[in-house]
This record gives C-alpha cells, sequence and structure tokens, in this order.
C-alpha cells in the first residue's frame, strides 16, 4: 500500500487498460516463480471464467461482457501449482475464428461493423459461456445466463459441447450463471429466466450426482433482469431490479439489447421469496436500486436478513462509448448492504453497510443460507472514490472489525474464493473446517508494471498481512467474472 499514485486516483487509467487486452494464445506449464509458500495441504482446482477475446478482426468489443469465455484452471498438488487456459469452443466462437471477423452481436452493445443497417433485425444471439464455471455431479460446466451450460474436459478444458442437463433444458432455453451450492442439502441451486410481459422462473435443485430432484415454476408480473440468488432453507430470494426493456432500438440495430435497458427510480425493487418446496412467491418492496450480486442470506424467526451489493441505479456505458475510456467516477458505486424482511409486516429496512466501493462478495461454503461472522470482497483502494477493484476487503460482521490489503497504485483483482482448511479428495468445501477464517482466500490480480498476473494465497486470518504466496505467471489474463474450488484433483500433462 506504498508508493500511490498523487493526486485524487489511486491508480492510472493506463495501467487499469493493461488489463483490458486480449490474451490470444493458451498456455500450460507448472507455475515455477513463486514468492512464498504455496500451503501443501491446498489441494484441488481453481477454475475462473472470463472474457478473454475482446476484440476480432482488429475491432474492438464495444463491451467487455461480450467477449468470447476463456477458462483458466489452477490445478495444486501438494504445493505446486499448474496452470492451463483454454477458450470455450463455442459454434459461434468457432465460426467467427474461421471467417476472421465479427459475425453476431454482443448482448452489451458490440455491434458487427457496417453501421444499423447490418445489424437491422438480426437478433441472433452467440452463446459467449463467459460468465461462471463450475464442477457439478461430475461435469465441469461453462455458463452464460442467455442459453446453454458449455461442458468441458476437467482436465484438459477441451470443449466437448453444449449440454442439456440430462434433457432437462431445450435447445433454446437458458441456465443462469450464479447458481448457489446448499452445504444442508448438498444441492446445487439454480434457475431460469424466460421473460416476457410476465416473467417466468424455474428453479433447479440438482444432488451430488447431478440429477435434477426439484424443479417448481414461478411467475412474477413484468420483465425481470436477474443475475444472482440468495439461499436460505426454506428461500431462493431474487431481486427484480426496477428496470423496463424497450427492444426498439435493438430491433432497429441501433443499439445492444443490455442497452435498451431502462432504470426507473420511480420504481421499487420488488423482493420475490420463492419457495424451494414450491408455492405462491412473496412480494416485498424496497426503494430502487439496482443489485447484481448477494453476499449471503439466512432466517432468524420472523425475519429474513441479506447482504447484497446495490447501485443507486443500472450500471450501464452510453452507446459509441469505448469502455477502455470509461470514466470510473461517473458510474454509480457498488456498495454493501445489509437488507432485513420482517414477514409478518412485510416491512424492509435497508442499510448502507460501509461506503467503500465493493463488489463479488463470498463467505465460507459451510455458511451459505445460515448466520454467518466474515463477508470476503473484492474492493475498491479508497474508501469513498468509486473505482477499479484493487484491494481484499474482509469484514467481521459481529464485531466490525475489518481486514485489509491493497494492490495499489498497479494491481486490479477479481473474485475472490474461500477454500476451507482440511479438505479431502472428493470432498464438497463446506466438508472442511467449519471456523470462517480457517483456511484460504484465492485471488486472480493483474500487475500494470509487468504486464503479468499473479494468484494470490491469502490466509483468510490474516488478510491485512498481504498474501502467503504470490505465483507469477508468464502473461496477463484479462479481468474476469466468476469461478469456483473444487476438490478434484485430475490432471493430465
Amino acid at each position: 500500500m506504498t508508493g500511490l499514485l498523487t493526486g485524487d486516483r489511486p491508480y492510472s487509467m493506463a495501467d487499469w487498460r493493461g488489463g483490458t487486452q486480449s490474451l490470444t494464445e493458451e498456455y500450460d506449464y507448472w507455475i515455477d516463480e513463486v514468492e512464498g509458500t504455496v500451503p501443501k495441504d491446498l489441494n484441488g482446482t481453481l477454475y475462473r471464467n472470463g472474457p478473454g477475446l475482446l476484440e476480432r478482426g482488429g475491432v474492438s468489443l464495444a463491451h467487455p461482457f461480450d467477449g468470447d469465455g476463456m477458462i483458466c484452471a489452477f490445478h495444486f498438488e501438494q504445493g505446486r501449482v499448474h496452470f492451463r487456459n483454454r477458450y470455450v469452443r463455442t459454434a459461434g466462437f468457432l465460426e467467427e475464428e474461421k471467417a476472421d471477423r465479427l459475425l453476431y452481436r454482443g448482448v452489451f452493445g458490440t455491434q458487427k461493423p457496417g453501421g444499423w443497417l447490418a445489424n437491422f433485425l438480426d437478433t441472433r444471439i452467440k452463446n459467449i459461456a463467459n460468465t461462471h464455471i463450475i464442477y457439478w455431479g461430475g461435469k465441469l460446466l461453462a455458463l452464460w445466463e442467455a442459453g446453454l451450460p458449455h461442458r468441458l474436459d476437467p482436465a484438459t478444458l477441451e470443449t466437448l459441447g453444449l449440454d442439456n442437463l440430462d434433457g432437462l433444458l431445450g435447445e433454446h432455453d437458458a441456465f443462469a450463471a450464479h447458481p448457489r451450492f446448499d452445504p444442508q442439502t448438498q444441492r446445487l441451486v439454480n434457475f431460469a429466466l424466460k421473460p416476457g410481459l410476465n416473467t417466468r422462473i424455474h428453479l433447479y435443485e440438482f444432488a451430488a450426482t447431478g440429477e435434477c430432484v426439484s424443479q417448481p415454476v414461478f411467475q412474477i408480473p413484468g420483465f425481470a433482469f436477474i443475475h444472482d440468488i440468495a439461499l436460505t432453507p426454506h428461500y431462493a430470494i431474487v431481486f427484480q431490479n426496477p428496470v423496463r426493456l424497450n427492444p426498439l432500438p435493438y430491433l432497429l440495430g441501433l443499439r445492444g439489447a443490455a442497452q435498451c435497458i431502462q432504470f426507473n427510480a420511480n420504481e421499487p425493487t420488488r423482493i420475490w421469496l420463492l419457495p424451494r418446496a414450491g408455492g405462491a412467491p412473496q412480494q416485498f418492496t424496497m426503494p430502487a436500486c439496482f443489485v447484481f450480486h448477494h453476499a449471503n442470506a439466512y432466517e432468524a424467526g420472523d425475519e429474513i436478513h441479506i447482504e447484497s451489493i446495490a447501485y443507486s441505479h443500472f450500471p450501464t456505458l452510453d452507446p459509441g462509448t469505448d469502455f477502455r475510456e470509461v470514466n470510473f467516477a461517473s458510474l454509480p458505486a457498488s456498495l454493501l448492504w445489509h437488507i432485513t424482511i420482517h414477514r409478518p409486516t412485510d416491512k424492509v429496512i435497508s442499510t448502507i453497510v460501509d461506503d467503500r466501493p465493493c463488489e463479488f462478495p463470498v463467505v465460507h461454503p459451510a455458511k451459505v443460507g445460515q448466520p454467518y461472522r466474515y463477508t470476503y470482497l473484492a474492493a475498491g483502494h479508497d474508501p469513498k472514490i468509486n473505482a477499479p477493484l484493487q484491494a481484499l476487503w474482509r469484514r467481521d460482521r459481529h464485531s466490525g472489525e475489518q481486514q485489509f490489503w491493497s494492490a495499489a497504485p498497479q494491481g486490479f483483482v477479481g473474485e475472490p474464493i474461500f477454500v476451507p482448511r482440511g479438505l479431502d479428495q472428493g470432498s464438497f468445501l463446506w466438508h472442511g473446517s467449519q471456523d470462517e477464517d480457517d483456511g484460504w482466500v484465492l485471488q486472480v490480480m493483474y500487475d500494470a508494471s509487468s504486464h503479468t498476473s499473479q494468484l494470490l494465497i491469502f490466509d483468510a486470518a490474516a488478510i491485512h498481512g498481504g498474501p502467503i504466496a504470490r505465483l507469477h505467471l508468464k502473461h496477463h489474463i484479462p479481468y474476469g467474472l466468476h469461478g469456483s474450488f473444487t476438490t478434484y484433483s485430475g490432471l493430465h500433462n
């Protein structure tokens, strides 16, 4: 945290932009440049997903979320770590690779070259498989919430093709990109949206074998843009953000679909409790905000408590804006909120927990849906200024104590992943130590000073002491989205 830039920002835009460059090469090597010590009892694989290709045929994408998905695998084995990255060979990726040009419009604003006429009435969607990666039921699945999962070989990352989950999903169905793992039932819980004048929500629960054991369907009024769910023992919780979709500019070839979303600050954000056993959804309201991610939720008598990251309005870029030139100070800050629902009175109390911008909250895997103490987050360096994520932040919900480590001014970080200590091969993450700070936090950092990335390993009990190990890659990794850790330990050289 020394040597910070002078002025208003703890970073430079030139440094930040380095992490927005594509990584076109695919690598396969043991990481030999290590500072510190990799714990020998940390074994398994960290999978990460994110947009890795941010231009095609010399044309830059208008938004990073339109980039083709690239999977990174960090395989831990007795104190050593092996790295491998592969692009998901989706049908659209292969078509565009062969043509060496953009053939599809991006959901978040990327248009095909040729102006509005080239994009007029072109509603084809390219499944870019770029948002999340999970290992469940013996399958490694790359997720993108507007389409089917892609199945990959968990050792080689070879793309095996679209996966309809043993016939559960139809050809044009979607499978959301932010599932939750319930440690109490040992199930994976996910959802799919079918929007329209009303929105149908399909809730899926999968046993450890991969079999779908529950699939109630709910309907809520109006259009819904939902990325994440929170879980409690009885409910899946979704936030219906106060947005409307005007598809006309998209159909006319003038804007991407997400650029046609309009935020309405005069409408409330609607919170829906979806009974996991089926039945009528329960609606509650809070002041208008936009939520992508939840940290956790739990039930306490007549109350339900939820911790979420909320924006004052939908964070988007205006058409024609180069995302590499974005003014972070002009975007709404992503802040940690605590929401309490008192069911007998329908009262909702929402409180900003802290003014520090943050995102990608996680908790100990055994505490999902249960009362918990610690929240781990990627955060901004400055406690007030909206900026790129440069730090790891741990909040103690009981005492208010905070631990903080920053990579500023030239380090930029992604989503933290908590791995409990004491895991056995083949076990789930909640089978390890139940102490919420007994384990490790893994975080990928882009280092602008060398235009390379590092995998950082933190002792979860001593975040403020900095990483206990830094694993230096031979290249950079573009800023990613979500990932997961599994005790699966296969590795093919």
